[in-house]
């Protein structure tokens, strides 16, 4: 089984991941853990694309089953393997953008309000993400990128759009999986 679900930042894609992982006792693995160096602050420094590539490319080809989060579509061609399932999460702008706020406020309190440079980054990151539906100033990461590329992969698309729970995303994606016959281990 190899899935991979992704969707703008907020969307739900972690948090899902790791939740059918446990439920299917799949390794999950998040792109953000490859593409970002670990840093103070957070989310600031990036790895070296050829470092980041052979570190998931190992990963992936020594789990016989995975899931395989965050948006990766522009890593390298014959980087990833033929998916099983992609699953493309969509959320409204408002509610994305709700849950954006609030998972910054619980990962970092006051920072982002009362330090110059973490609220700098918090704001930047903010203006970033509202951009997602509208491709403004986004470069690479946007709905339209993802559209397009969800038009060119050959592997089987389940997109989930709306404001379900876990538990409700989880059913519809176990519910694909047995429509396409995809072995859970």
């Amino acid at each position: 089984m190899k899935l991979h679900i992704f969707g703008a930042s907020g969307s739900g894609v972690t948090t899902l991941g790791h939740s059918l992982g446990q439920k299917l006792g799949t390794a999950y693995f998040d792109s953000d853990d490859y593409f970002w160096l670990k840093s103070e602050p957070p989310f600031t420094m990036k790895r070296d694309p050829e470092e980041r590539n052979r570190m998931l490319s190992r990963d992936l080809d020594t789990t016989g089953h995975w899931i395989l989060g965050g948006s990766v579509f522009r890593w390298g061609d014959g980087l990833l393997p033929d998916f099983d399932l992609v699953v493309f999460l969509y959320l409204p702008p408002a509610a994305r953008m709700e849950r954006l706020k609030k998972r910054e406020w619980e990962r970092y309190g006051d920072l982002i309000f009362t330090d110059e440079q973490r609220a700098a980054q918090h704001q930047q990151f903010i203006d970033w993400a509202a951009g997602y539906d509208h491709a403004t100033g986004l470069t690479g990461r946007n709905l339209q990128a993802h559209n397009d590329w969800l038009k060119q992969i050959q592997s089987p698309v389940l997109r989930i759009e709306g404001t379900q729970t876990v538990q409700e995303r989880e059913q519809l994606i176990m519910h694909k999986m047995n429509e396409l016959k995809i072995l859970v281990p």
